[in-house]
């Protein structure tokens, strides 16, 4: 049996930063998930904060080249019904910002976390999958389903929504699913995005453009299973045709790639994120709609928080309830940002009246009004930002009617 500190399960995105983050703040790390070739085509937008988390553990400099701006996004209300919304935009510089954040290729993203932690001392890579897993207040054993055991003084699952961290555990979850499914492609463009991702909300979901470096960006087109099965059979000739008609010749002429996934779109929450030695991070713990550029962006929050708790106590001994201390920590983030998807997503679905008023004047007093629309940019990038802003904000606004 070999014994470390913290085991991981699972080597996606939110696992291999995890491991660099926690290696790099002291603690001996075993990274555990079989090898994988399989190519992932899907882009992922980074906000500032999670930029800044991967500038610090000295990652950004290796992905900045290969990721674009996103340095203005605007709403505009592609449906046909009665009551629609104004289009409006959020600039990153009324917040102070070059950008919101960047959106790079997973791929990307994959080969630069896969040379860090090959690169890093404090990580055992080990091949293998996970079989059984028991937990007791003093370790979690981990039993790959070759026979080799892993003894770990603290677990973390990183190992998705069919977690079996999370199983081991006996946490629980709460899973729905909407119908709807996600066409995900990336596409060229005869004219420059601007750094501006666009989404439009359609009766069927949104539709997001997010730029890419040069002429190129990418697309997340939620539809009906219908739709969807139909839009992935055209040739990409028409298919372009689609998008292009879509953005309304925005970025003028398209050229989709051939590299068009479609994902079913659902939701998932963990009755608790972490208890004892063990925590749950990204999609073990929660999961929802690409809508919104919030999923990697909450699991890096769950990695930072899990960082502070663990990492400033290298040298001592992992307390049995560091879990717990997690979960309490991480609670009040995920469950607003998984209600947050969830009402915006079903406030496009609905045909009911009252909720399409509800939608088009939250928008209207957004497109507005400066102030509050600064406070939910800042709250969209990091949790508690705009609530930390809101002083400066209210006494900036009372110095310019005092002035004026």
């Amino acid at each position: 049996m070999r014994n470390f500190e913290i085991a991981i399960v699972g080597a996606g995105l939110a696992g291999q930063i995890a491991a660099i983050a926690l290696a790099r703040s002291g603690r001996n790390v075993a990274l555990i998930a079989p090898r994988s070739n399989r190519l992932d085509h899907r882009t992922t937008a980074l906000m500032d904060q999670s930029i800044r988390f991967l500038d610090r553990l000295g990652l950004w400099s290796q992905i900045e080249p290969s990721a674009a701006k996103l340095s203005t996004m605007q709403i505009i209300d592609g449906t046909d019904r009665l009551l629609r919304a104004p289009t409006v935009a959020f600039r990153s510089s009324e917040i102070g910002l070059p950008a919101f954040g960047w959106n790079m290729a997973n791929d990307t993203l994959l080969t630069v976390l896969g040379e860090a932690v090959a690169q890093e001392n404090n990580i055992t890579l080990i091949d293998g999958v996970a079989g059984a897993i028991d937990i007791t207040e003093r370790e979690a054993t981990v039993t790959l389903e070759d026979g080799e055991q892993i003894s770990a003084s603290f677990l973390v699952g990183a190992d998705g929504k069919k977690s079996k961290v999370r199983e081991a555990a006996n946490i629980g979850v709460r899973s729905w699913s909407y119908p709807q499914t996600a066409v995900v492609l990336n596409f060229e463009h005869s004219r420059p995005h601007g750094n501006v991702s666009t989404e439009f909300h359609t009766s069927t979901g949104p539709f997001t453009q997010v730029p890419l470096p040069g002429n190129r960006s990418s697309l997340v087109w939620v539809v009906t299973p219908q739709q969807a099965a139909e839009l992935t059979t055209l040739p990409l000739e028409d298919l372009s045709r689609r998008v292009e008609d879509r953005m309304q010749s925005m970025l003028g002429t398209v050229t989709v790639s051939d590299d068009v996934q479609t994902w079913p779109l659902s939701s998932m929450t963990a009755h608790r994120y972490g208890k004892g030695r063990v925590a749950l991070v990204g999609e073990s713990g929660h999961g929802f709609p690409p809508i919104g550029a919030q999923g990697l962006n909450l699991s890096l929050r769950d990695i930072i928080v899990l960082t502070e708790l663990l990492g400033t106590l290298t040298g001592k001994t992992i307390p049995g309830d560091a879990g717990s201390t997690f979960d309490h920590r991480r609670r009040a983030d995920v469950v607003s940002r998984t209600l947050s998807v969830d009402l915006l997503n079903r406030s496009l679905l609905s045909s009911l009246l009252p909720v399409q008023i509800a939608r088009a004047a939250g928008l209207h007093v957004l497109s507005s009004v400066g102030p509050l629309r600064g406070l939910v940019m800042r709250e969209g990038i990091e949790p508690g930002r705009g609530i930390k802003a809101l002083p400066s904000m209210i006494f900036g606004s009372l110095r310019r009617s005092w002035n004026g």
